[in-house]
């Protein structure tokens, strides 16, 4: 294929970057301040080298226009709730005694102040936290952040687009404020708000900003009317700006359907869209509401989300076509960056055959800029590129990593019984109670316990060969007696073995199975200083050998009470790894429960009573649009009972889910057909227990009332106020006592205080319940 150079020169640019640098030293100057270890001054200087750093790898891969204002110290929502003065009253002190204590206080809370609540953003696994608003919500401009990074990155030499949260997106991420009457709407807010944003633009503008990119990724979802017209509104007011830069509104994560023509009929000077696979419907649709003559189309045609390769004759060709539909054509990411790890290059122990199909950050950002090459001067001025494309391309196509025909055939033969349970609900109910004898309101947690330290280092230490497995082994027992001794010590009803072998509840597992690529320097941010290491689902997926057992049953031969056996279930598996994309999502979530299927299988016959197969991102996978949900969910649901359908009755089967917006999903929650479902619902003030009440949920629900995201440990009274408000929705004989989500990243003198007031809390209100 050989194409003709661009009339105007197409440029590279990105939306974002990863925040964390090489060896994530934003997470380590972050907890060193919270820690006391770090002063401001040192913290806001690291901060400053890994912008100066990102900036610099952007240039030097050939970016011509760098992002600012995507940096953050824990989430860009939050930083834009900052820009626009929606500080919640309760934070108000704090933030006017010192701006990044208060900061800080917002995200993750103080033992008085509880923090904002945290989600997921859209269908990622990255949390922001959701701006409080109320009618008396009242905005203020402090453009400092946004102003001063611009500067940074002028005065380095960098040609630099401020990227801003849009204000639609904005308000319609938001929810209510605890207190604020039912019914109000925060996109209510607009008029209030859009004068504020007019004052950053005009800020920036004075800064030196050319173009300003507004983020308003929400219109990729289903949207009303009255929305639609909310954005022609926007961008009317802030197109009739005379005070402004030139307007860039970016959309991704999909097709932007019936907002595409609000916003090419918008008076901005640019718009920035997704043409990847998942949005390659915005191509037709861009053409059909007449192009973009005249203004700027940065065209996202290098996956953000993912790390496969890109395809550089398929992205040409997009190109080619949308030259005729604008002015100028730029080339860019999809989305930000911050959803992929920052670069190939350290991660020496995969195959360099297979290394060869991956592309991480840096890598993406020279495909990028080979892509932006090829459209400005012709595809002959990257043939060599395109060479060394085709033949990476075709490695991984022919590779025998990717299939295995055993594989295949055993998810070929499932049936519509393999995921049914022999018994129902109600009868698996009765013999569960009869086999465990709990009390009402039975305590437990979600699974895994403070990662010490030492933990850390004992798993250094085998990789490093410093220790031996048997030594290695031995540390293991040694934290797992710690864990059980404790639970028992407290009170809590059912135990857990605390997961001290446990890196991450998707790379333990990936390490176990076929067909999976771990990494060792692969790290994404999920939430502040929270990273994780995604591994790359690669091919067909199998289980060698069992993979929680030895230390489940350790753990069990300790106690007299029930331990559960821990897995991490099959959707989650798949959200939380980069997942293959040469065949459908529900075929790989098979291949992954049958793995799993065999575990549980496993666990059982060693005598484990209690299985938890957590599904968290099962809400966080939900398509944008609705009409795309129902294949979804149901082979998402259909993966989960295949993984737990083969259990005798009296074991049973928990599910966990946690920070998302669970009301979607109620149907779905239920058709999982587990006995027991904790959810998180500390922040969220027991919504999800009124969410099931109203569906009429008819199996047992824990919903958490202790937040293990933030530091503060609430007491004994707070915890059972939680629960009395539970238990307004759900009947006390199925209401379970537990934490939001897992305790991995709490310390153990704040995880032995809250355990204690949780136990302590279910004891009081069993004893109001009784009239003791």
């Amino acid at each position: 294929m050989t194409t003709q150079p661009a009339a105007a020169a197409a440029q590279a640019t990105v939306h974002g970057y990863p925040r964390q640098g090489q060896n994530r030293e934003l997470k380590k100057a972050i907890e060193g301040y919270w820690k006391g270890d770090v002063t401001t001054d040192a913290l806001r200087a690291t901060a400053a080298e890994l912008r100066r750093t990102n900036w610099q790898q952007l240039a030097e891969a050939g970016i011509d226009e760098v992002p600012t204002g995507d940096f953050s110290y824990y989430d860009h929502v939050l930083d834009t709730s900052v820009m626009v003065g929606a500080v919640p009253q309760r934070h108000s002190e704090a933030v006017r005694a010192d701006g990044l204590d208060g900061y800080f206080a917002m995200a993750r809370g103080t033992q008085d102040v509880a923090p904002l609540e945290m989600t997921k953003w859209f269908d990622t696994n990255y949390h922001y936290l959701v701006p409080e608003l109320g009618p008396d919500t009242t905005f203020t401009a402090d453009s400092a952040k946004q102003v001063d990074e611009l500067r940074e990155a002028l005065a380095l030499g960098h040609t630099a687009r401020p990227v801003l949260v849009g204000p639609v997106t904005y308000l319609l991420l938001a929810k209510p404020a605890p207190g604020v009457p039912a019914g109000f709407e925060p996109l209510t807010l607009l008029d209030r708000l859009l004068p504020v944003y007019a004052e950053v633009l005009a800020d920036l503008r004075a800064a030196g900003a050319e173009w300003v990119q507004l983020d308003e990724p929400a219109l990729v979802q289903d949207r009303t009317s009255a929305e639609l017209n909310a954005v022609a509104r926007t961008y009317r007011d802030l197109g009739a700006l005379t005070d402004r830069p030139k307007l860039l509104v970016a959309s991704y994560f999909g097709r932007l359907g019936e907002a595409l023509p609000v916003l090419v009929k918008a008076p901005v000077e640019g718009l920035a869209l997704d043409f990847t696979d998942t949005a390659a419907a915005n191509l037709d649709d861009l053409a059909a509401a007449g192009g973009l003559p005249g203004r700027r189309l940065v065209a996202g045609v290098v996956n953000g989300r993912n790390v496969w390769i890109n395809d550089y004759g398929k992205s040409l060709t997009t190109l080619a076509t949308l030259l005729g539909l604008a002015d100028r054509v730029d080339v860019a990411s999809s989305c930000s960056l911050l959803h992929v790890p920052l670069d190939t290059a350290p991660e020496k122990d995969i195959d360099p055959e297979i290394l060869r199909w991956l592309a991480f950050a840096r890598q993406k950002t020279g495909e990028i800029a080979t892509l932006a090459k090829g459209l400005a001067e012709g595809t002959d001025a990257i043939a060599a590129e395109i060479t060394a494309n085709q033949a990476d391309l075709a490695s991984r196509a022919d590779s025998p990593v990717i299939y295995d025909p055993v594989v295949q055939a055993r998810a070929d033969a499932v049936t519509g019984s393999d995921g049914r349970r022999s018994l129902p609900y109600g009868e698996r109910a009765a013999a569960q109670r009869a086999r465990f004898g709990l009390p009402l309101l039975p305590t437990t947690t979600i699974g895994s316990f403070p990662q010490t330290d030492e933990l850390r280092t004992a798993r250094a230490d085998l990789r490093a060969g410093r220790i031996g497995t048997a030594g290695y082994e031995e540390r293991i027992e040694a934290e797992i007696g710690e864990v059980i001794s404790f639970q028992e010590r407290t009170g809590i009803d059912v135990l857990v073995h605390g997961e001290p072998e446990r890196n991450d509840m998707v790379h333990y597992f990936a390490e176990q199975l076929t067909g999976y690529l771990a990494t060792r320097h692969g790290w994404v941010q999920s939430y502040g200083t929270r990273y994780v290491r995604p591994p790359v689902l690669a091919g067909d997926i199998s289980r060698p050998d069992p993979m929680t057992v030895r230390w489940t049953t350790y753990a069990q031969s300790l106690t007299d009470r029930p331990v559960k056996g821990m897995l991490t279930g099959p959707v989650t598996m798949l959200a939380w790894s980069f997942v293959r994309d040469d065949q459908p999502l529900g075929d790989t979530a098979r291949q992954v429960a049958l793995a799993l299927r065999d575990e549980v299988g496993d666990l059982e016959a060693a005598g484990t009573s209690v299985i938890q197969v957590d599904e968290p991102a099962l809400r966080e996978t939900l398509p944008l649009r609705a009409a795309d949900r129902p294949a979804y969910l149901d082979w998402a649901t259909e993966s989960f009972r295949l993984t737990t359908g083969g259990v005798r009755p009296d074991t049973q089967i928990h599910t966990h889910m946690c920070y998302a917006e669970f009301g979607d999903i109620i149907q779905a929650i239920d058709d999982l057909d587990a006995d027991v479902i904790s959810l998180e619902a500390a922040r969220s003030h027991m919504q999800v227990a009124h969410e099931l009440a109203a569906h009429g949920y008819p199996r047992e629900a824990g919903p958490g009332v202790y937040d293990i995201h933030s530091p503060r440990v609430p007491g004994a009274e707070e915890a059972a106020d939680l629960l009395r408000t539970g238990l307004e929705a759900i009947p006390a004989e199925r209401l379970w006592v537990n934490p939001d989500c897992g305790l991995k990243t709490r310390g153990w003198p704040e995880t032995r205080a809250a355990l204690g007031n949780l136990v302590a809390a279910a004891r009081t209100v069993r004893g109001e319940l009784s009239g003791s």
